[in-house]
Parts: structure tokens; sequence; C-alpha cells
């Protein structure tokens, strides 16, 4: 497996020792997946569940085939063929037995050949209408349920098949997978809402279909042991106090933690004291201000003044009590309940429910809601 050029990737896999606790989560799947049983994990965005996956399948090895595919871009069924050929081909090439048979297929379908820039591995794109496309899917699954290994398919993203045009098309997904007895599935989402529509409604197909698992931020005391042990490992030393208050000003949110180590790796010397992570802190902040000025830009003011009243006050329990409206002149509650819609289909806040079944708001963008409250210029910009 590739090395990480620091010990605080953010984006890929690189083995074990690059990940941080998750064990719980872990043995969950693993028995989920030992048993048969598919899963439904969600959490919020950049939180860790694409890494949670990649662990699973590392554990898992060739013991299975693993096939993980991010249907995130997808808009149709057709998009969704064509994301499981490609997903299905990184993991069982043609010099494979299995591979061997899904390319005779594809090869029927007359599919268009490109080839990845970076690795050079085939890409197909099959253009197809949404009936053959279904026909196809479920060929492909026969395929693969026909192997002599168990196989296990993560589907990232999943609740975008809500946003394809054919009608129903978590029906009819749900009566082509429950015929399948050598295949699990796992269904991640960042969109809680729509997820739990998906496998909470009794009146939708997947209801009660897959183990539901939810994955909260890594505890700050575990994930402060494992930051230290990292940097120790490279011979820089970063006292215990100083990591925790880099992790409160992360929010301990696994992206944004990652990528202010890496950058206080890259830019420190032996010893890291509290003035090295605010110095990569605040130039994170500068760096990002061109995004920020485009929120303003691209909302309407009521939308802008409420994105901003939730990044300041962090968690929002009640957007459209007396006291919150007040407090950030929001207008009535009206106005706050469209706007809120709004930012919430933007994905620029994220709605859950928290461990007391209370309704809860926040903003997705760590950097964002730091912004806000802690930079000169932002507070000069709230003023506008």
């Amino acid at each position: 497996m590739q090395k990480a050029i620091t010990p605080f990737p953010t984006t890929g896999y690189f083995g074990p020792d690059y990940f941080c606790n998750r064990e719980e989560e872990l043995e969950q799947l693993l028995r989920n997946v030992k048993g048969g049983n598919s899963t439904t994990l969600v959490a919020m965005r950049r939180l860790g569940k694409t890494a949670l996956v990649s662990h699973l399948f590392h554990y898992l090895g060739t013991r299975y085939h693993t096939i993980y595919l991010d249907i995130l871009p997808t808009e149709s069924i057709n998009d969704f063929l064509n994301q499981l050929i490609n997903a299905a081909f990184q993991v069982l090439p043609e010099s494979t037995s299995p591979g061997k048979k899904i390319w005779k297929f594809v090869r029927s379908l007359r599919p268009a050949v490109s080839y990845d820039a970076l690795n050079g591995s085939p890409v197909f794109s099959i253009h197809a209408t949404s009936e053959e496309s279904k026909r196809s899917i479920e060929e492909l699954f026969t395929i693969l349920e026909n192997q002599s290994k168990r196989v296990i398919i993560a589907v990232d993203e999943f609740q975008q098949i809500l946003h394809y045009p054919e009608n129903q098309t978590d029906a009819w997904l749900r009566s082509v997978i429950q015929k399948l007895t050598n295949v699990s599935f796992i269904f991640s989402g960042s969109q809680q809402h729509l997820m739990q529509e998906l496998f909470s409604d009794p009146g939708k197909p997947f209801f009660r279909s897959a183990q539901f698992m939810k994955i909260g931020k890594i505890d700050q005391k575990t994930y402060a042991a494992f930051i230290m042990h990292k940097f120790g490992e490279h011979h820089k030393s970063i006292a215990e106090d100083t990591v925790l208050s880099l992790l409160d000003w992360a929010d301990c949110h696994t992206y944004y933690v990652q990528l202010l180590c890496n950058r206080v790796f890259l830019a420190s010397g032996k010893r890291i004291v509290d003035e090295t992570w605010k110095n990569e802190a605040f130039r994170l902040l500068k760096e990002q201000e061109f995004v920020f000025y485009g929120y303003r830009d691209m909302l309407t003011k009521p939308q802008w003044e409420l994105l901003r009243a939730i990044a300041a006050k962090g968690l929002v329990y009640q957007p459209t009590s007396a006291d919150f409206i007040s407090s950030f002149g929001l207008g009535n509650p009206a106005t706050v309940l469209r706007s809120l819609r709004s930012l919430h289909n933007k994905e620029l806040v994220h709605h859950e429910i928290d461990a007391e079944g209370n309704s809860v708001y926040t903003i997705y963008d760590v950097l964002f809601r730091r912004w806000v409250g802690e930079t000169p210029l932002s507070r000069d910009l709230l003023r506008t």
C-alpha cells in the first residue's frame, strides 16, 4: 500500500497505521458482513464514512470481493450502471475469472472506452435507455451473485437515487437486491433525513432492509493520543493541552482535524506549540475567504443572515424561537423557515437528531464557522 506524504492524510486510505479509532464501528460492520446483513451507514459529510469503508475492506482482505462506488455524481439509472461497471472493474480486472465474465458482458453492451489519465485503467461509458440500464444492472448483479467468494458492494451517497428522474427507483432497486444471497451492501449517506426516509419509513421499499448505523465524532482524548503518537513517530513533540486546543478549534471533525494537523506537520520544527497551529489555522481561513465571500454573493440577504447566525451560534435547536430570531435580527419565523429550507437544500446547513432526540442545526463547514466568529475580516464583512 502506498505510503502517505504526512501522517495526517486528508484524502484516500493508507492502511490502519493512519486510521484513528472506530474500533466499535469496525467490529459492527464485520459482524454484519459475516452475518450476511447489509448496513445503512450515516454520518455528517467529511466525518470519515468512506475511510471507514476502506478500513473495513482492508480487514476483509481477499476473502471477499469488495466494490466501492460513489453515486453522488450520478443523475439517472444509466449513470448508476456506468458507475457500477467501472467500480467493479477496479477490483475485478479482466485478468481474473469474474473479471472475464464482466468484460464479456460489458462488451455485449458496446461501450465507449477511454482510459484514466492517472492510472491507465479503462473507463467504460454506456448510453442506454432506463429500461436497458435496469436490465444490465440486474445482469451484472447476477454475475456477482454467482461468484465463489461473497461480494460486498458499498454505495456511497445512496440518497442520490431519490433524485433520479425514473419513478420509484428505490422500489425497483429493492426488488432486485432482495433476491441476492451472495451479495451484501453498505448503503452510506451524509443526508440523514433522506437516509432515514429511505430506510426507516414503513411505507418505503428499503424499510428495515439493512442494519442502521450512525457514526459520530471520534472521542477527543482518543484522537489526541493518536495525534501525539503520530507526531512523536516523526520526532516532533506536542503537548496534550496543545492538541486538545487544536481539536476544540476543529470541532473534532475528522476532515478539519486532519487538514490542520497536515498543515502543522509540514510547517513545524521539532516542537509544536499553540502558536504553531494557530498560525496555520489563520492561514487556512485567509485562503478560504474567497469561498466565504462567494456564500454571501450566491445567497439572498435573509439566507446569508441566517447562515452567519447559525455559524456564530454553533448549534441551533430552535431556529424559529423568539430568542434566536431577535438575537440576530432575522425577521420573522416564516422567513427563517424559508431560508433554512434553502440552506439545507444547498447543503450549507446540516440537520440531524442528536442522542437525546432533539432536532439540531449546524454549519457543515467548520472553517466558515470559525471565520465568522474569529477573524477581523469576517467581522467587517458581517457589518455589511
